[in-house]
């Protein structure tokens, strides 16, 4: 179920898989880093989506969302419940990018790079905090902007000018998915001096440490999301829709066997 390649303009070649009709890149950290790094030297604003089960589920029955996913210029392999469903599907994902480690990453790199980065969201000051923690391994690090906002359309234009008066060349949006992600959709071609957005989701309450990660051999099994339902009894229907992904990956994966039998037996 490999697509083949798309590119950006420069150097990197990405090969991506289809689970459930969603794209996922298959990069590793190094790779996404290099495409970012690719993407800031082109006169235009991309789109980053950090991909997971909820994401793939949400876009079975968003349209504006499937939308979204299928023309980002890059969407991260972000779960390890997402890299085995493409291990069982049978295209094998090479490594799981986290979207609160890359934002890390990415702020390290914008650091070295000198590019400015401005955070959107983060609920009773939280992207405060979580750029004093960037900012405080990373001194470098250029942050021109922070402001709560919101994804409703009545606050775009503030922000759009907020965004326009930093000069911001990096924007991290976390709204919660699918609003991140549809509000950087919808609002991209507004931008002046932004070159790369990506939705973070609740990777400002990660950073600035209000809501613990789970253990990495938690993360490395796939039971992050019972970890975070433990801390977060919220978030009971929306890691339904981790059953829903699951379910339906394992009817596809059942029909395509049941198809290849056929084919065999003529």
């Amino acid at each position: 179920m490999f697509l083949g390649a798309r590119h950006s303009s420069l150097v990197t070649f990405l090969n991506s898989i289809t689970l459930l009709g969603v794209r996922v890149d298959d990069v590793t950290m190094t790779e996404a880093l290099a495409q970012v790094d690719d993407f800031m030297q082109e006169p235009r604003v991309h789109q980053v989506v950090t991909v997971n089960p909820e994401f793939v589920t949400a876009a079975q029955n968003n349209a504006e969302f499937a939308r979204a996913l299928a023309q980002s210029d890059l969407n991260l392999p972000d779960g390890a419940n997402l890299l085995r469903a493409a291990q069982a599907q049978g295209t094998p994902l090479r490594e799981r990018v986290a979207g609160t480690d890359f934002v890390w990453y990415l702020s390290g790199l914008a650091a070295i790079s000198g590019w400015k980065v401005f955070l959107l969201g983060g609920r009773g000051g939280v992207g405060g905090q979580a750029a004093a923690r960037l900012q405080a391994r990373y001194r470098n690090l250029k942050i021109v902007g922070m402001f709560e906002g919101s994804p409703d359309e009545r606050d775009e234009a503030e922000i759009l000018a907020r965004l326009d008066e930093s000069g911001a060349e990096i924007l991290f949006v976390a709204f919660g998915s699918p609003a991140q992600d549809l509000w950087i959709y919808r609002n991209r071609g507004k931008f002046r001096t932004v070159r790369v957005a990506l939705g973070i989701g609740g990777a400002f309450d990660f950073i600035a440490k209000k809501i613990r990660r789970a253990p990495k051999w938690m993360q490395d099994i796939g039971l992050e999301w019972l970890f975070r339902l433990v801390l977060q009894p919220w978030r009971v229907r929306r890691q339904w829709a981790l059953v829903i992904f699951t379910l339906k990956m394992a009817r596809q994966n059942r029909n395509l066997t049941k198809m290849k039998n056929l084919e065999i037996s003529h």
